[in-house]
């Protein structure tokens, strides 16, 4: 299944059930993934670049054996770089993704369209198929709505936080230094949408990257990201995955 909200397409070819390759054009790469959830990423994308940094921890100078770094890259024209962004020379922290192969929701919206189901847009009018530009066969306006669309769209809300085995699940969670990684709490800057400036959430993410090792290669890269590296994914809501998403 390709991933729409991720704006990728491809891994190494493995043996996967049900699953027809003949379907995808010879000698065209291909990606199995899970989608990703879209709840509440105006939140993550309104968490100023210096609290991602002040998380970072690239040579693990700490020694804890953790060491996440964010994704520094040059965003495509079309975007409009943050307030609150800490560049380094013209390259900015990109933050969507599986890999954070995207700076904000509308560089992930317009790869997706292009990349996961082949529509293009003003923005990128290159077919993905043929390498050719074509008619655009999305408008501006519509992928701007997509984006306030995910920007608005509420964040999961944290259940039965009383229930003693949540509490308890909290505890292990946290002993276990899962919580060095997917960071329970963040905090927004200012946000052009006031209800998303200036608020305390719970994402358990701290949209960081991590080498996770040869298991989880897949050989597939985007921008500076190495192939076995992945941006920690955000854990709230999972707890309703089976309700959702086929399980």
């Amino acid at each position: 299944m390709l991933s729409f909200g991720d704006g990728r397409n491809q891994i190494q070819n493995k043996a996967i059930p049900g699953f027809e390759p003949e379907t995808v054009p010879e000698g065209f790469p291909f990606s199995i993934l899970v989608a990703p959830a879209v709840t509440g990423l105006g939140l993550l994308d309104a968490v100023p670049d210096a609290d991602i940094l002040a998380l970072a921890d690239p040579s693990d100078a700490n020694q804890d054996g953790i060491s996440g770094r964010p994704h520094y890259n040059i965003p495509p024209e079309f975007t409009k770089i943050r307030n609150n962004s800490v560049p380094q020379g013209n390259n900015y922290i990109f933050r969507f993704g599986k890999k954070a192969g995207s700076y904000d929701l509308l560089h992930q919206s317009v790869s997706a369209y292009n990349q996961d189901i082949g529509i293009t847009s003003l923005y990128d009018p290159i077919d993905p198929f043929s390498g050719l530009e074509e008619d655009l066969e999305i408008s501006t306006q519509t992928l701007n709505d997509v984006v306030f669309y995910l920007k608005t769209l509420k964040a999961p809300i944290p259940r039965n936080q009383t229930d003693p085995d949540v509490i308890a699940g909290k505890e292990l969670f946290e002993s276990v230094q899962c919580a060095v990684c997917h960071t329970p709490t963040l905090t927004t800057g200012f946000s052009p949408i006031e209800s998303l400036s200036f608020k305390e959430f719970h994402p358990y993410t701290d949209l960081l990257l991590y080498d996770m090792g040869p298991e989880l290669d897949d050989g597939f890269t985007e921008g500076n990201v190495e192939t076995s590296e992945w941006r920690t994914p955000p854990l709230w809501g999972i707890g309703l995955s089976a309700n959702s998403q086929g399980g």
